[in-house]
């Protein structure tokens, strides 16, 4: 049972973080007019960079692909978790609102990188 609710929560997990990659290329989903002033801010600084967000959706698409399937998980968490980090640390002290939601998904991947902790294991140990 725990490995089937870990299927599908991985499942969602994976196609949102695609969902959320395809959108910073083909910009399909749109913006929210009540965008806090600050988070437009911080947007618009990072579009500034131009390598930047076509990275960071490649990253989410990468990563998101890899987390779905169960043999791909772990290296798919490592691949998202610098992402997740920038996701709570931006909703923690710029949008505050969007805070439940990023905290959903760090306790999610933490779960999956605890499930898989034998395989991280073996890449530090010699």
């Amino acid at each position: 049972m725990k490995s089937k609710i870990l299927f599908v929560v991985s499942l969602l997990f994976g196609l949102m973080f695609i969902n959320a990659g395809l959108n910073k290329f083909f910009n399909y989903m749109p913006v929210p007019e009540d965008m806090p002033q600050p988070v437009i801010d911080m947007s618009m600084h990072m579009m500034g960079i131009v390598w930047l967000m076509p990275l960071i959706a490649v990253v989410e698409i990468v990563g998101g692909a890899l987390f779905i399937f169960r043999k791909t998980r772990a290296l798919g968490a490592l691949v998202i978790l610098p992402v997740m980090a920038g996701i709570f640390l931006a909703h923690l002290l710029v949008a505050p609102s969007g805070l439940p939601m990023a905290i959903v998904l760090l306790i999610i991947l933490v779960w999956v990188m605890i499930e898989n902790r034998r395989r991280y294991l073996a890449l530090i140990a010699e």
